[in-house]
């Protein structure tokens, strides 16, 4: 089945609209996430303040997170244009305990060519996401069903989590696919 990929909302250098099957998916996804163990993780990353900021597994392992990244990766290339090369998308989670938030960081480390984030579960005071360019900052408080796209060269950060629950978001990087399948 081949869907129309929306356009999305730009509020420069920074896009945003609604994966519209955020309401099918997420509670699935935060349920099935919640029932992972130790040992299905593939990998961990970024041990900040008593946390793995980035948790890795594989795209079978959560009930329609491939069509999600399946999704992000189209609306990244409408989003780069026509020249755009065919994609790739690297993916992680990040999982937010109350007190928890991140640094500020970029993701202009290899050949990224878009950066993205996707909310799952978004408790009430969870943490704003934060960025800088150059002199201007802005801030967006993200809902769940949110796909926010933005250079890999913006530096951004998220907020303190001051609510209760877990704030739960699958982060990705689109580059040029090298010969591996998207």
């Amino acid at each position: 089945m081949t869907r129309d990929i929306p356009s999305p909302k730009r509020i420069a250098p920074l896009a945003t609209l609604r994966y519209p099957d955020a309401d099918a998916i997420n509670g699935p996804l935060a349920e099935s996430f919640g029932a992972l163990g130790e040992q299905d993780f593939e990998r961990r990353s970024h041990f900040i303040d008593g946390r793995f900021e980035n948790l890795y597994v594989g795209r079978d392992r959560l009930p329609g997170l491939d069509a999600l990244l399946a999704f992000a990766t189209a609306v990244g290339a409408r989003t780069l244009g026509p020249d755009c090369p065919p994609l790739r998308c690297g993916f992680w989670l990040n999982a937010m305990p109350p007190g928890s938030g991140t640094s500020r960081h970029s993701h202009e480390e290899n050949d990224e060519l878009l950066s993205g984030v996707y909310y799952v579960a978004v408790p009430e005071h969870s943490g704003d996401i934060g960025f800088q360019d150059g002199p201007f900052r802005t801030q967006v408080r993200p809902s769940a069903g949110m796909l926010l796209l933005f250079p890999p060269s913006l530096v951004h950060w998220v907020e303190p989590h001051r609510g209760e629950g877990l704030r739960l978001s699958v982060a990705f990087n689109l580059g040029p696919r090298d010969g591996d399948a998207v």
